[in-house]
């Protein structure tokens, strides 16, 4: 008779970005990846530049994935950081550097959704965001004539 093993989760950075490896991202990926990854709500900042490199990929991600991603990157910088809902300089300055390696959909959506959560960010950031959604990035159409249409 065998006994079950018990096994914990790697939550390092290798375990986001073997998604990448796989070629794709499904709905259960997600939902592991929640529930077994992060299950207790903290976003580090390496794990948070993980899914901004499995966003900037191109492999195909399921429809859970920009819900998912948006939520726990503005997890980590508008509710994780002290004070909370204030966007400091330097998470500024990484955030739009992050969202501009991503040029996609979400990333925007990451940019825009810190707008409306957050209680204070610096000055120049809506002007940036703005100046990026003017951009016409990839997707970004599409998305909006989706948003309409639905």
């Amino acid at each position: 008779m065998s006994k079950p093993m018990a096994f914990a989760v790697d939550r390092s950075r290798t375990i986001i970005s073997s998604l990448i490896h796989g070629g794709r991202v499904s709905g259960l990926d997600v939902a592991w990846l929640r529930r077994e990854v992060f299950s207790e709500g903290q976003v580090s900042r390496d794990a948070a530049e993980e899914l901004f490199a499995v966003e900037r990929s191109a492999i195909v991600k399921a429809p859970e994935w920009s819900e998912f991603f948006v939520e726990l990157i503005c997890e980590h910088v508008i509710w994780q950081s002290r004070p909370t809902g204030v966007i400091c300089e330097e998470q500024a300055e990484w955030l739009i550097r992050q969202a501009d390696e991503a040029m996609s959909v979400d990333a925007l959506a990451v940019l825009v959704n810190v707008l409306v959560e957050a209680h204070r960010v610096p000055q120049w950031f809506l002007a940036a965001v703005r100046a990026r959604a003017a951009r016409g990035w990839p997707g970004v159409d599409e998305a909006l004539r989706a948003a309409i249409a639905g």
